[in-house]
């Protein structure tokens, strides 16, 4: 044997995985350490092939600013269980991920795992593939989004739900506090009503055509609209139509904090008080499995087949 026991334990602490897996691949690799932390990554590729069958709703929703603040990424890596994303290693790995896109700007999520991993010398690919097989779980990058700008970023309930948020503004009033508190308050408003446009004009015609076509019938099945003319349904419509549009576009949705104005007569007023324009250009939203397959353990049966 051509290794020690210290050699086994340091190969345990450099790469996460079992002692008799560390020693099984140090016989392999005749005690070479690269060689065997090589042959666990290799072992690693087979085990997220087994793993990636299994159901990843878990997880979180990162968004972060980069450290010159003009680029704001929000991503969603998923896990089996959220005890595995509460994991410093996995959270470790989400923030990589993140500053991966935040300097190499990926086009997207395959174009993001060829990427060489920010500090590190593996492709996001084999980091992730790594992490895999020490974590014990199947581990998904999901999605992102980055905007470059006037940006800002929030995560709420420690992952549940990441939000970026793009401004148009001068270089002036984006140093000011006042409009960082006021860019904080728009991305939580975010967070907490989960708009699903930025304004009308971004509604497809089809989807307010929709929600017309609905609305006429249930004032059709309103047996106290049968003898109202047409002028005044077709008014009813209209305003329920503006109300639909209060709900779902986030420049019209009341503002949480003071509902007596819209989101964007409140910022607005921000840019009044400063002396120039704020214009919300974008967001993105991402909640953490939302529209996943959730996982269902059943513990009795696992208990159980645990026994047998």
């Amino acid at each position: 044997m051509n290794f020690t026991a210290k050699d086994v334990a340091a190969l345990r602490e450099k790469t996460g995985c079992g002692m008799m897996d560390c020693k099984k691949a140090l016989t392999e690799a005749e005690g070479n350490m690269d060689k065997a932390i090589d042959l666990l990554r290799e072992k690693g590729l087979a085990a997220s092939v087994k793993k990636a069958g299994r159901i990843a709703a878990e997880g979180v929703a990162y968004a972060a600013v980069s450290d010159c603040g003009k680029v704001a990424v929000v991503v969603e890596v998923n896990a089996e269980t959220d005890f595995v994303a509460k994991n410093a290693e996995f959270q470790a790995f989400v923030k990589v991920c993140a500053d991966t896109i935040i300097h190499q700007n990926p086009a997207d999520v395959e174009a993001l795992l060829q990427c060489k991993a920010e500090g590190s010398e593996l492709t996001v690919d084999a980091l992730l593939k790594e992490k895999i097989l020490t974590i014990g779980e199947n581990i998904k990058v999901r999605r992102f989004d980055r905007f470059e700008g006037v940006v800002t970023s929030y995560v709420h309930a420690g992952g549940r739900i990441g939000v970026i948020v793009k401004f148009e503004t001068s270089d002036e009033i984006a140093a000011n506090d006042a409009f960082k508190t006021c860019a904080h308050n728009v991305a939580m408003q975010i967070a907490a009503l989960n708009p699903e446009y930025l304004d009308e004009a971004s509604v497809p015609a089809e989807r307010v055509e929709k929600e017309k076509e609905i609305l006429k019938q249930q004032l059709a099945e309103d047996e106290k609209n049968k003898n109202k003319p047409a002028n005044v349904l077709e008014n009813i419509v209209k305003g329920r139509i503006a109300k639909f549009f209060k709900e779902i576009c986030l420049v019209d949705q009341a503002y949480v904090q003071d509902g007596s104005m819209s989101v964007k007569q409140y910022v607005d007023g921000v840019a009044k008080e400063l002396g120039g324009e704020i214009k919300i250009a974008g967001f993105t939203r991402f909640e953490k499995g939302e529209g996943l397959e959730k996982r269902e353990d059943n513990f009795a049966e696992e208990i159980a087949s645990m026994v047998k």
